[in-house]
Formats: structure tokens, C-alpha cells, sequence
């Protein structure tokens, strides 16, 4: 790649916006999932009989239904992440790539 081009690119507004805000956000997202999933992980450990509780007709305990919750979450914070990174992150992508285009 043209050193120049690098330079370029590095130097734009645009590209310091989209390194900052792609950053931020992932570092948000990634911390609250693993907070989730941490949370869990130290309730089965210092306390279990929390999520040993039998629900319904006894035939489930609280632990399943959080546990699903915490896979749709996470589920649901890649979707979040994906739909950001295909809209505001790639709408200031193609910006950068407009504003270095002369010296493709």
C-alpha cells in the first residue's frame, strides 16, 4: 500500500471519528455481555441456591431460563453491533474512502 495513502487516510477527521467511535462501542458492548455472563458464573458459584430454585412444576430450575436469557442477549448485542458497523460505521467508511480517492 502507498505510504502516502496510509498517511492520508490516518490523518482524516473522519477516519480518527470512526477508530474512536467503532472503539468505544465494541469496548461498551463487550464489557456489558461479560458482565452478564460473569454475573452468572459468580451466582453458581457463591450462590447456587439462587438458580437452584425449581420453577413451575418443578420440572426446570431459574437457572435455565437465565441462561437462555443470557444467549439471546448476546445474541441480540452481536445484532446491535453488526447493524451499527453496517450502517454508521460503513456510511463513514465509504466517506473516507471518497475523500482519499484521488490518490487510489
Amino acid at each position: 500500500m502507498n505510504n502516502e495513502l496510509v498517511e492520508r487516510i490516518e490523518s482524516n477527521p473522519k477516519y480518527q471519528e470512526l477508530i474512536s467511535k467503532r472503539k468505544s462501542f465494541s469496548i461498551k458492548l463487550g464489557v456489558f455481555v461479560l458482565v452478564m455472563f460473569y454475573a452468572y458464573i459468580l451466582t453458581i458459584a457463591f450462590n447456587k441456591e439462587i438458580l437452584a430454585t425449581k420453577i413451575g412444576d418443578g420440572l426446570t430450575t431459574v437457572a435455565f431460563p437465565i441462561a437462555l436469557a443470557i444467549l439471546i442477549i448476546s445474541f441480540l448485542t452481536t445484532l446491535v453491533y453488526v447493524r451499527r458497523a453496517n450502517g454508521e460505521f460503513e456510511d463513514l467508511t465509504n466517506e473516507i474512502k471518497k475523500d482519499v480517492k484521488d490518490l487510489v
